[in-house]
């Protein structure tokens, strides 16, 4: 694990600033919202890959990609967690109270 940080680290840097730019994005973006079916078979799915990849069932480079690609996407979230939450606090328009 030190190793995918250490050796990848611009993609992980790469991965929370996009992560950033669609928080920061998505919070004035206004789509009709994911299905309540899709959501549950995402997260199910993704529930499958982190289980693959804790129980070490991909070997080789395969594995190595799936845990590269795992990681990226937890920066991606966190970047995209703190982007959404800093434009909130920054762009936001609070009514003062009378």
């Amino acid at each position: 694990m030190t190793l995918l940080v250490t050796f990848h680290w611009g993609f992980h840097l790469a991965a929370f600033l996009l992560g950033f730019g669609m928080g920061w994005i998505a919070v004035v973006h206004r789509a009709r919202p994911v299905p309540r079916y899709l959501m549950r078979w995402l997260s199910a799915l993704a529930l499958v890959v982190v289980g693959v990849s804790l129980a070490r069932l991909v070997p080789g480079r395969y594995g190595y990609w799936l845990d590269l690609a795992l990681v990226m996407f937890a920066v991606y979230l966190v970047g995209c967690a703190i982007g959404s939450w800093l434009r909130d606090r920054v762009v936001s328009r609070h009514v003062p109270q009378a």
